[in-house]
């Protein structure tokens, strides 16, 4: 018997999920609506249905049903409604799992019950969170059963739904050094950056514009960042997360070593503005379009996932 490896609802194989696909819904104004939503969940059943839970929402749980559980499709029953707000399209949602074989009845692991095991996950309709969670409330606890698929063998999972992470950084304002750029946020936090009459630095500055209270970043950690960069010699935007209407998830090792110095080291719910000078930026990717730019960025870290995780 081989088992889905324990990982995050958004990297759970898709053939399983697809057994279910999205009920009720058509493309266009329907995919952006509450309605579409709740209608995207899955159904329940006689799998999901025949599992009792034991524990709190929000906590460890347990599972009990009979080994050998049939599953022949995706499945999902609301074993208990939080009090919080329904889930929307678009949402950042934080969650936490555990998971058991449907041949064994016997736990497969836990995750996203401790601080940096899990990304905030966007939920639409035509996602496949959008299947598991529906509109389900914060602080609901679900049960959701996955038939076998070529890779996997049946599983059950007890998904608590957490929270909502916020689409920009939350954390207390700070005043950053002088001679850094300043940043100006406009509506839902989107940023503008005013380039200083200065020369460009050579080294890397960088300073926190909101301090969060969550998890620590650290080396090789993913993350999940809204960010904005523009050219320190005319302040135009080169790229920028906000522009395309969704964060971005990637390993601090896998971006240029000042935006890194600008994630390692930080909290999430934080805020940074961070000044790169080519030799911490493209300077050494010879023919790249900003090879001689310093470039600044202004990030904003919504979830980090540690390396061990």
């Amino acid at each position: 018997m081989r088992s889905r490896p324990l990982l995050t609802l958004a990297a759970l194989s898709v053939s399983a999920l697809a057994l279910a696909g999205c009920t009720g819904t058509s493309d266009g104004e329907a995919s952006a609506s509450a309605d579409a939503l709740c209608a995207a969940a899955a159904p329940s059943g006689d799998a999901s249905e025949a599992v009792t839970v034991d524990g709190e929402a929000g906590q460890i749980s347990t599972a009990t049903f009979d080994a050998g559980l049939t599953i022949e499709e995706l499945e999902r029953t609301v074993v208990s409604d939080g009090d919080g707000e329904a889930l929307q399209e678009g949402d950042l949602v934080e969650y936490a799992l555990s998971a058991f074989s449907a041949d064994t009845a016997e736990k497969v692991g836990d995750i996203g019950y401790v601080g940096g095991e899990v990304l905030p996950t966007t939920v639409s309709a035509e996602s496949n969170l959008g299947q598991i969670m529906g509109c389900a409330n914060v602080g609901s606890r679900l049960v959701v059963t996955f038939p076998a698929s070529e890779s996997a063998g049946a599983e059950v999972y007890i998904v608590d739904v957490l929270g909502v992470t916020p689409a920009a950084a939350w954390g207390e304002e700070e005043t950053p050094a002088g001679g850094l750029p300043t940043v100006e946020l406009g509506e839902g936090g989107v940023p503008t950056v005013e380039i200083p009459d200065a020369e460009a630095p050579t080294e890397v500055e960088l300073g926190v514009l909101k301090r969060g209270d969550g998890e620590v970043v650290e080396s090789g950690d993913n993350v999940l960042v809204q960010y904005h960069g523009v050219k320190w010699s005319d302040g135009e935007v080169f790229d920028s997360s906000w522009d395309r209407g969704t964060p971005a998830a990637f390993a601090t090792t896998g971006v240029v070593d000042g935006f890194r110095q600008a994630l390692e080291g930080q909290t999430v719910g934080s805020q940074v503005v961070v000044v790169v000078p080519p030799a911490a930026g493209y300077g050494a990717s010879e023919g790249h379009e900003l090879q001689n730019e310093t470039l600044v960025f202004v990030v904003d870290i919504l979830g980090t996932q540690h390396a061990a995780a």
